[in-house]
């Protein structure tokens, strides 16, 4: 069964630029692994502080939790938040990406 779960949380401007990097080094460790029943993406929004990330999972599994560099980001997410992150599932109603 595949589940969709949309993260948001905002950080505080001074270390905004670090937790970009602590998500870039998540998806260096993602490419590493090659999980093919999981999908991630990461957006930050245009006020520079507000963090959204979509996983799309369609095994038991969420790979994330294995990741050292996933540890590493979630260990001082708390100190790094003016806005605690908060989860929710979602449901796709549509979705459109072209084919290559």
């Amino acid at each position: 069964m595949s589940r969709t779960l949309i993260i948001r949380y905002r950080t505080r401007p001074e270390v905004a630029d670090e937790n970009s990097r602590l998500v870039e080094a998540v998806y260096a460790s993602l490419a590493e692994l090659g999980p093919s029943d999981f999908s991630y993406s990461t957006y930050r929004l245009a006020d520079g502080v507000t963090f959204v990330h979509i996983a799309r999972l369609n095994g038991a599994e969420n790979p994330l939790q294995t990741l050292p560099a996933f540890a590493e980001f979630q260990r001082e997410i708390a100190q790094r938040c003016v806005e605690q992150p908060a989860t929710s599932e979602a449901t796709v109603v549509g979705s459109y990406s072209p084919r290559t």
